[in-house]
């Protein structure tokens, strides 16, 4: 048989596996997510979520995650850009980021269906020090492009395998506690080796910089933390530091900083909580001030934004969930 008949079939094949276990992963999800939230799995970090209610895209903050879509669409806009990913593509978000995110497609129809998995610190860092160590790659050049905090990569079958074995843990608690912490390693790993590889490890590995000024502001929001402040912590000079991290995350610092305080607390206010309250919470000392920004960046006062969010019946109480984790 020529060589390139036997190519095509091993396409063909390689493809009909994929396919077979992204069907397994969605079954899998169908049967444990019967109504619109978020499902716990017993493995640490790890969700399983439904959402049948169309929300447009509004402020929210990415932590450290993955999410994979099996059904329906997300989108987040970072900074003008639009990012859409479902069944075909993974979202990675390597580092906390201020966006724009939404469901504007699902519907009872066509629910989002999909895997929410929390990056933890501590094991993608062993994880990415390990491949970098592995493939001699522990440092690029300094004047290399930094990778973006926010990737899309396509499902591969380390990325599918490797989602399908932790996931089938699930109908059983003992399995779940025994192998879980094991199986979501593997998961890691695959994201390392993947598309988004080259932002998780800049994120997580040697060099990670950017990622960890981010991680020093995301946990001071409410104090007055300065770029010099940031600049210190990781022991770059501030020219530096605004280049890279403009690079990682196509806003200068200020703009950085002022995203997350205006969106962590557009979050606040979308889940119920005081204007003024929630001002405070992020850092401003001056409600009146903060209406201000609030409306440079959003164009509407914040009372009036969050009228003109239109929540349906029943979703005041689950709009901070969605906005903080799934969004």
């Amino acid at each position: 048989m020529p060589n390139c008949i036997i190519a095509v079939e091993m396409y063909f094949l390689w493809c009909y596996v994929g396919c077979m276990s992204k069907q397994q992963i969605k079954q899998l999800i169908e049967n444990k997510v019967s109504e619109d939230g978020m499902v716990e799995t017993g493995v640490k970090g790890v969700q399983l979520f439904r959402v049948t209610e169309s929300l447009r895209c509004a402020p929210a903050v990415y932590q450290p995650t993955v999410v994979a879509i099996v059904n329906g669409s997300k989108e987040a806009i970072l900074e003008g850009e639009r990012y859409v990913y479902d069944s075909s593509q993974y979202m990675c978000c390597s580092m906390s980021m201020p966006v724009e995110a939404g469901t504007p497609t699902a519907s009872p129809d066509n629910p989002l269906l999909g895997v929410y998995i929390s990056l933890d610190t501590r094991v993608m860092t062993e994880l990415a020090i390990e491949v970098e160590s592995a493939t001699g790659a522990i440092r690029k050049p300094k004047s290399g492009q930094l990778p973006q905090g926010l990737a899309l990569a396509h499902w591969d079958d380390s990325f599918t395998e490797a989602l399908l074995r932790l996931l089938q843990l699930f109908d059983s608690p003992e399995d779940t506690a025994i192998l879980g912490a094991g199986r979501l390693r593997e998961v890691y790993y695959a994201v390392l080796k993947g598309e988004a590889g080259d932002s998780a490890r800049r994120a997580f590995g040697v060099g990670n910089e950017i990622a960890r000024s981010i991680e020093y502001l995301s946990s001071r929001l409410s104090e007055a933390v300065t770029i010099e402040d940031m600049a210190a912590q990781v022991g770059m000079s501030r020219a530096v530091l605004h280049r890279k991290f403009k690079q990682a995350t196509r806003m200068t610092p200020i703009q950085f900083v002022k995203s997350m305080r205006l969106n962590n607390a557009a979050m606040k206010i979308a889940g119920g909580m005081n204007v003024n309250e929630a001002a405070m919470e992020v850092g401003y000392v001056s409600s009146s001030q903060f209406s201000r920004e609030f409306k440079r960046m959003y164009g509407q006062s914040p009372r009036h934004w969050c009228q003109s969010l239109q929540l349906p019946a029943g979703m005041e109480r689950r709009t901070a969930q969605f906005f903080d984790q799934l969004q």
